[in-house]
């Protein structure tokens, strides 16, 4: 398990499967699924310090992850 929070197969576990599926399936979601780890990672940096950065950026990266989750989410149950 990780410990970077918001990683999509925990925040989703019911659709763990299916992405898995789907990454191996689907270039465009695979490509979109490795953007949502790199950004969600940098997420992760920036709040735990890691890499700071102030809080207007931290938002703005929020905002891009939370954009992104939505995206994969419907296409993750777009086909269910």
């Amino acid at each position: 398990m990780s410990n970077t929070p918001h990683e999509l197969s925990a925040d989703f576990p019911e659709l763990a499967g299916k992405i898995s599926a789907l990454k191996t399936s689907d270039a465009h979601f695979a490509r979109k699924m490795e953007e949502y780890h790199d950004l969600n990672r940098e997420v992760h940096r920036a709040e735990t310090d890691v890499e700071p950065m102030d809080d207007l950026a931290q938002a703005e990266l929020r905002k891009n992850r939370m954009a992104l989750k939505d995206e994969l989410y419907q296409m993750l149950t777009a086909a269910a």
